[in-house]
């Protein structure tokens, strides 16, 4: 097989259909048959000059796909299927890598040192091929090394350095990579790609460094060469050399002190007078600065006591200079830059930096842009106008609402007067400055209100009018009632303000969303999502005709989406993109309408129709629609309560595939939850399905495949059916509580210095917590005794939460809910253990000194649970 592979793999690239289908059938059975061989066979083809470059391409990206994967499960599979290959053959898989940076063909050169980097990213932290560096290493300093083999030695010390941690590399290697990588950038290395390729691979260094930036000498030297590097004659190398300043901006803040002056010199020279790509790094250069100190002054409690001998105030510093650059850049704009989502120019780069330089200054930087936006604003030229609205628009999140009513109320008018301007930028930008506007400094509550009920129907006409404008402003303008009406939302008698313009609001979204002038699906959503908010922001009392209006209409769409004609996949797309939109403002509707009773029977009387129709639409099995649908349905159960029950024989095989998709584990994290509106809505009549859901869910906990993240709303998901069957649970506990128990070992062995990790312990020890209430109190008045086995488990898994540090508030609630429940179920029974358990006194009294009432409630229940008990 080994003499065919190159036959076979240029087989594998064929047009036709049959011959590429036999070929990768061969190749599959190739690995299956012979795995060490397999790698070997590749390696040797990706080494081998003679060979056609396609194969040789093919043997590469085979190859490094079949050592690496972004599933963290499939990616430790590959890993111990290489670590399986005997030693004898890797070293002449790696004789063979190290052999192709030497190539002279560029993409086996570069694809080589990808496929280094993965097998280094194996082994390295193995402590196995520790010689590696130090052969490429050889690679720089041989007398004579042609240039191509030190570019690509260089790209894989860059890859290396992406692929592995700090802690795998020993101090000596990261200083002999840094020397060969700063060696590679200087000014007497006359080959372009290598000096790029050094550039590239300092970049990927940088995180290995700490120790350098440590030593003066060292960081002076570095410095100086990455900033020597900044001016250099070729573009490519000058923007790779201002991504490292971005990324020592990010990591090394602390040192940057004595560097300050000259960066800003090269920055500035960067962003006046460089090609974009490199003036868009030296910008970024200064948001990653204003990125640090923001959350320095976070950390440290807000910009007036950020004096920590780290936060070194840059910005403020640098202010007088740095606003007018980047106020410079807004006039840079590109003419059609409001008509593509994705595009990325200095203009909105500098915008961006000045909204960043404005929430880490706060007032300071008012004063310095001002000015610009008076002077500009009224210009005939539409890039000053344009740019003026938008320094107004970046500046409005950090400065103080006293600072900025004023402002807005003097430039209110002009700003609803822009939404007319002759060009479409600036009205582009003008509707986003109102929504910025809307969104950050308008609140009913507010001590400084930016509307007011004088200028309210002038803010509604003019963007109830300049929503039928161009697609992209009328986006816009959709975002800026979304603000509008979110501003009011949870504001009491606030929300009457709304009331006098609902209809005519619902009447224009409506036609925003079924508006033909675009193919752009974005408009669409904008408005649907702008209903939603503004259903959440009524005061149902005045508008619920309105609202049960807006509920037919909507599903009077939902039903003509299911008999639209289906030709191909866009028209499958399309559709489902709609279902999900429309059912999620059924869904707010739902949940609006079931706030009050009085509102509720409006569900009640569409319930059927309405049940219908999701029903429909599970039909045409779309995983979008799915979740959308599920959520609408959570909702309606919710709302009906015990009349849900007529709807479950039809509803539990759909419930049931959701309950099956982990593949698409959103969807299966929604059905999950759907499954916990139901228990509260039926209690006992939920019975007849228990058998189903519980089956599936145990098989969901048991499946390695599944996203992590559904596995603690299972676990709470164990207690809302408990809560709901109450002793009719006793079937479930043998299977149930050991997965429980397992979960809580497994907490315990959880990487603390992973941030996501600690993220997801605490999600799974709440869950675990949540599935221990509600099934103590699901047995409470009757067989209880049930639970004295797991008591003592409880306990322990209690006490090895209240030591962690790194438990957030919601387990911490949970935690202490779980005691009291334990207490109260199981009575006089749990004596011995709370006398034996002496850690809840500290954990209560903890509680008992929080700020938060609702801990503070819960904490004092538990306590008098324990006391009872203990006194019994």
């Amino acid at each position: 097989m080994a003499m065919e592979i190159t036959q076979i793999l240029l087989s594998a690239q064929s047009p036709d259909g049959k011959i590429r289908t036999a070929a990768e059938e061969n190749l599959k059975q190739f690995q299956e048959q012979n795995l060490p061989h397999f790698f070997l066979s590749l390696s040797v083809e990706l080494s081998n000059d003679q060979k056609p470059p396609e194969s040789r391409r093919l043997a590469g990206i085979i190859l490094k796909n079949s050592l690496d994967a972004k599933d963290s499960i499939r990616k430790e599979e590959l890993t111990q299927r290489w670590v399986s290959v005997s030693s004898s053959i890797k070293v002449q898989i790696k004789e063979s890598l190290l052999r192709t940076l030497g190539s002279s063909v560029s993409e086996a050169r570069h694809t080589s040192s990808q496929v280094i980097a993965k097998v280094a990213s194996i082994e390295i932290p193995r402590r196995e091929w520790q010689d590696l560096i130090r052969q490429l290493l050889n690679n720089m300093t041989q007398q004579q090394a042609p240039a191509p083999l030190k570019q690509a030695t260089l790209e894989a010390l860059g890859y290396i350095c992406e692929e592995v941690s700090p802690q795998d590399l020993e101090q000596e290697q990261v200083n002999a990579v840094l020397t060969a990588v700063v060696q590679g950038m200087n000014q007497t290395e006359h080959n372009f790609e290598v000096r790029l390729a050094a550039v590239r691979a300092l970049y990927n260094a940088l995180l290995f460094a700490q120790t350098n930036f440590d030593n003066e000498m060292e960081r002076n030297f570095i410095m100086k060469v990455v900033c020597e590097t900044t001016v250099s004659k070729e573009l490519e190398i000058r923007q790779a050399a201002f991504e490292c300043l971005v990324s020592i901006a990010s990591m090394y803040y602390d040192i940057l002190e004595p560097y300050m002056q000259a960066l800003f010199t090269l920055t500035a020279n960067a962003v006046r007078g460089d090609d974009e790509p490199v003036a868009l790094q030296a910008v970024e250069f200064w948001s990653s600065i204003c990125d640090e100190e923001i959350e320095l002054q976070e950390e440290y409690g807000g910009a007036d006591e950020g004096n920590s001998s780290v936060h070194s105030h840059f910005i403020e510093k640098a202010l007088p200079l740095l606003v007018p650059m980047l106020l410079e850049t807004l006039l840079k704009q590109e003419e059609d830059q409001d008509q593509d989502d994705g595009i990325w120019n200095l203009s909105m780069a500098g915008g961006t930096c000045l909204g960043l330089v404005a929430r880490t200054v706060g007032d300071a930087v008012v004063p310095l842009v001002m000015p610009f936006v008076e002077s500009n604003i009224t210009k005939s030229d539409w890039r000053s106008r344009e740019a003026a609205t938008f320094a107004f628009g970046s500046i409005l999140e950090g400065p103080s609402l006293e600072k900025l009513t004023p402002l807005v109320h003097a430039g209110l008018d002009f700003l609803l007067n822009a939404m007319k301007d002759q060009n479409s930028h600036v009205k582009d930008t003008t509707a986003w400055t109102l929504g910025r506007i809307f969104e950050i400094l308008h609140s009913a509550s507010s001590a400084y209100p930016v509307i007011t009920p004088a200028n309210l129907p002038r803010i509604m006409s003019m963007l109830l009018e300049s929503i039928r404008d161009i697609p992209n402003v009328a986006e816009k303008v959709c975002g800026a009632i979304y603000f509008l009406a979110q501003g009011y939302e949870d504001s009491g008698p606030n929300l009457s303000v709304l009331t006098p313009f609902l209809g005519d609001i619902i009447s224009a979204l409506l036609s925003t969303a079924d508006r033909a002038d675009t193919n752009n699906s974005r408009l669409r959503s904008s408005a649907y999502e702008t209903l939603n908010e503004i259903v959440r922001s009524t005061n149902i009392s005045e508008t619920s005709n309105m609202i049960a209006h807006l509920l037919h209409e909507i599903m009077n769409r939902l039903s003509r989406t299911v008999e639209l004609e289906i030709v191909s996949s866009d028209d499958r797309e399309r559709q489902s993109d709609l279902q999900a939109l429309l059912c999620g403002v059924v869904q707010v509707i739902v949940q609006k309408l079931s706030g009050s009773d009085e509102t509720k029977s409006i569900i009640l009387q569409s319930a059927d129709q309405m049940m219908i129709l999701f029903l429909q639409i599970f039909a045409c099995r779309s995983s979008t629609v799915h979740e959308e649908a599920m959520l609408a349905i959570g909702a309606l159960a919710y709302a009906t309560g015990p009349e849900f029950a007529k709807y479950m024989p039809e509803f539990y095989k759909y419930l049931e595939m959701g309950l099956q998709n982990f593949e698409e584990y959103q969807v299966c994290s929604i059905s999950v939850g759907v499954v916990g509106d139901i228990c509260r809505a039926l209690d006992e009549k939920v019975l007849p399905f228990c058998d189903g859901i519980m089956s599936q869910l145990l098989k969901d906990l048991s499946n390695s495949m599944l996203h992590r993240s559904v596995k603690p709303p299972i676990f709470s998901c164990f207690g809302d059916i408990a809560l709901a069957i109450g002793e009719h649970f006793e079937k479930y506990v043998p299977y149930a509580l050991p997965m429980l128990e397992g979960a809580a070992e497994l907490c315990a062995h959880l990487d603390a210095s992973d941030e996501d990790m600690l993220d997801y312990g605490n999600q799974l020890r709440r869950g675990i917590f949540e599935a221990y209430s509600g099934i103590l109190q699901g047995f409470k008045n009757a067989k209880a005794e049930l639970m004295i086995p797991y008591a003592n488990h409880l306990l322990r898994f209690t006490e090895l939460v209240f030591k962690d540090t790194n438990r957030d508030e919601g387990v911490t609630k949970a935690a202490v809910a779980a005691m009291g429940d334990l207490a109260d179920t199981l009575g006089p029974n749990t004596k011995v253990l709370f006398k034996d358990c002496t850690f809840y006194i500290d954990f209560l009294g903890e509680c008992l000194q929080s700020d938060d009432d609702q801990l503070k409630e819960t904490a004092t229940w538990t306590k008098g649970m324990i006391a009872r008990v203990l006194v019994s």
